[in-house]
């Protein structure tokens, strides 16, 4: 007896003592973390709106309250129809599966309740299959029950449990299986999704679909039993249409917008803040702008690609072969690439970089380094303005000679885009005309090194090479980095930093990133504001004028055009006083698009459909422009100094209106006996003088 006593209570000290030990461990565990689970990163627009989700697990956590009742039932009657009577271990629930275990001589049926299964799956180290595992779940399961209530922890399970291969959630199950809400779920859809809970990969209906109807019959039997519903109910349900909308496990990653917010997100914070989710992402884009931008680009290439001559394979055609699931490197097809921003801020309201993400995942906007043509202009002819050269400057439209352009090969000399030459024309005409041999002579007479300083300083051409070929556009740029070039002009020379992420938070509202508007002076506001007086007459009268005259777009506004040897690129930017675009349409090994494939022809049509889109969502000034105070003075042609009764006589005075920061401090003296510019001694045999030479050479 003593002996039976003792054994006793050695037995009874061992479970108390085993049972101390795993509460002692259970206690070890934040309970208060147990809804705070993984799931996927929400992108929203500049109004609220989603674009799209990235990283993380693919769960989207929703309210018990937002969870079909029919789901609910089915669960329980499937996992654990005790649930709501147990404090976290069904013990009646243990010893009916120890029974039916020790009967079959083999474990047939668990006994692991909903709570028990919820400890499991919230904490990566009780994923073992150990006696050690199953009891620190058993004393964490009670521990959650005194923590959680019961609906509290119902909810966490449901977003919790696995449905397969990067799939979590009922909500997203919900989704991925019937393409609908996961409060919409129907008897016998509900019913399926609870009978694949155990094997989802298995009974997935879209790998097995009778074994997955097998499964739901099982817990419409069982729900019947636990007496949830009637047999009507689940006759009905049994019987009843399974309709499956096959969505991607991965709902659409939003295409080439969402795909620069992920790699700016990817610069902006650390691998441990993002890898698990969660966040959410304030952008500056707008939903509206980026659908029609994106329409846009298809709709007007397509219509190139119907041009007399286009000789390039269509997207319809690639389209036809595709398989549906192989990208490729570089698409044969026609592509273009867009971004607008808004000039008060930087930030980026759409962004297009090709045709198709599914086919190419290359985004032409912000990794297309292309040759800009004649985009290039209005920085050298505000290099020029900035030196002292004015509007009505007179620039020599002739060919250009040898030994006369600075660091050019003794045989280069660029022709105009009409074969043509006009002789002595102003600066203004020389951009409003595009004239390649004017602007080369502008760019010499300013200085190739103050050229390329102010592209690095506008965010262009900071591997380019120093040569004077720069001058008419050969050196590479984006469309985003010539978005935001070109932003200074609007902006009163100021170019500030060109941004996708406004700021970034966590669930909670916790502000893990925000971004600092950034700027930097890169020309003066008086000759931003001549630039935008001549940058106006482009589009009024110049290469860009079928903005007005075809597209009908009426608000104030200035830009360039541009188009590279042979056709292979075609060109677009330019502004309004609220936002800057630019455009570029071409292949992507560079070819001739089309014969007189002009920046005109092809990329003006699409920029105006997207700022004509801006301008009707409210992105126009609060009022007018105030523009610098302006002096009324009377120049020379030739000098760009004031004007004096020699230059009235010889005809060469013209009145103007300048700002007074660039209003010249002396009298010409270019009608005293000299009227061309001088070689001097200190200067290399056959470079230009530059203007404040030519000055003092004028006074000698």
């Amino acid at each position: 007896m003593l002996a039976l006593m003792g054994g006793s209570l050695l037995v009874t000290l061992t479970i108390a003592g085993t049972i101390a030990f795993y509460s002692h461990l259970a206690r070890q565990y934040d309970l208060s973390k147990l809804g705070e689970m993984p799931e996927r990163t929400v992108v929203l627009d500049a109004q609220g709106e989603m674009l799209g989700r990235m990283h993380g697990e693919n769960r989207i956590v929703v309210p018990l309250s937002q969870v079909s009742p029919f789901f609910v039932k089915a669960l329980l009657a499937r996992e654990d129809s005790r649930f709501y009577d147990h404090g976290g271990i069904d013990y009646v629930g243990v010893a009916r599966a120890t029974v039916r275990n020790i009967k079959d001589r083999r474990v047939v049926q668990g006994a692991s309740t909903i709570t028990m299964q919820l400890a499991r799956n919230s904490y990566p180290d009780l994923n073992d299959r150990s006696f050690h595992r199953k009891m620190l779940e058993m004393m964490l399961a009670r521990r959650i029950e005194g923590y959680w209530t019961k609906d509290q922890i119902l909810e966490h399970y449901v977003n919790r449990i696995f449905f397969g291969t990067n799939l979590y959630g009922i909500q997203r199950a919900s989704q991925v299986y019937f393409g609908k809400h996961a409060s919409q779920l129907n008897l016998s859809e509900a019913a399926l999704i609870a009978g694949i809970i155990r094997s989802p990969v298995r009974f997935s209906p879209f790998r097995n679909f009778d074994g997955a109807l097998k499964e739901r019959d099982d817990v419409l039997k069982r729900m019947v039993a636990t007496k949830v519903i009637t047999t009507e109910e689940e006759l009905a349900a049994r019987y009843a249409d399974i309709a499956l909308h096959a969505q991607p496990a991965f709902q659409s990653q939003g295409g080439y917008a969402l795909d620069a917010v992920r790699r700016d997100l990817d610069r902006v914070l650390e691998d441990h803040e993002i890898e698990d989710g969660g966040l959410i992402v304030y952008t500056t884009l707008s939903q509206e702008l980026q659908t029609l931008a994106e329409q846009s680009v298809e709709k007007r290439l397509a219509v190139v690609e119907k041009l007399p001559g286009y000789k390039h394979p269509t997207k319809a055609a690639f389209d036809a072969t595709w398989d549906g699931t192989q990208e490729v490197a570089s698409t044969p097809y026609l592509q273009g690439a867009v971004t607008i921003l808004d000039n008060a801020t930087g930030g980026i309201l759409a962004l297009v970089g090709g045709r198709d993400y599914r086919q190419s995942k290359y985004n032409r906007a912000t990794q297309g380094q292309r040759q800009i043509g004649s985009t290039v202009k209005p920085f050298v002819y505000a290099t020029a303005i900035a030196s002292g050269f004015l509007p009505g400057t007179f620039i020599d439209d002739a060919p250009i000679q040898p030994g006369e352009i600075e660091g050019a090969g003794a045989g280069w000399s660029p022709q105009n885009s009409d074969g043509k030459f006009t002789g002595q024309q102003t600066l203004t005409y020389g951009l409003v005309q595009s004239r390649n041999t004017m602007t080369i002579r502008v760019g010499n007479y300013a200085g190739l090194d103050r050229v390329l300083n102010l592209l690095g300083d506008a965010g262009i051409g900071s591997s380019a090479e120093r040569t004077p070929q720069i001058f008419i556009g050969n050196l590479g740029g984006t469309p985003r980095d010539l978005t935001s070039a070109f932003s200074i002009f609007p902006n009163d020379g100021i170019r500030r930093r060109p941004f996708l992420i406004d700021k970034v938070t966590d669930k909670a509202g916790n502000i893990l990133y925000s971004t600092s508007l950034l700027e930097a002076d890169v020309v003066s506001p008086g000759v931003a504001h001549l630039m935008r007086r001549i940058l106006g007459q482009v589009m009024d009268r110049g290469t860009a004028a079928s903005v007005r005259s075809e597209h009908k777009f009426k608000e104030p506004a200035g830009g360039k055009t541009g188009t590279t040897n042979d056709y292979k690129d075609a060109w677009f930017a330019g502004y309004t006083d609220r936002v800057t675009c630019a455009v570029w349409v071409g292949l992507d090994k560079p070819q001739t698009i089309v014969d007189q494939g002009y920046g005109s022809r092809l990329a003006i049509p699409i920029w105006a459909d997207v700022v004509k889109k801006a301008v009707e969502l409210g992105y126009i000034p609060a009022g007018p422009r105030v523009e610098p105070p302006l002096a009324a003075v009377q120049l020379c042609h030739l000098s760009s100094q004031l004007a004096t009764p020699a230059c009235a006589a010889s005809g060469t005075a013209y009145d103007e209106k300048l700002p007074y920061d660039l209003i010249p401090q002396g009298n010409c003296g270019a009608h005293q006996g000299v009227i061309a510019a001088p070689q001097y001694e200190d200067q290399p045999r056959g470079r230009s003088p530059g203007l404040l030479n030519r000055i003092r050479g004028w006074f000698r």
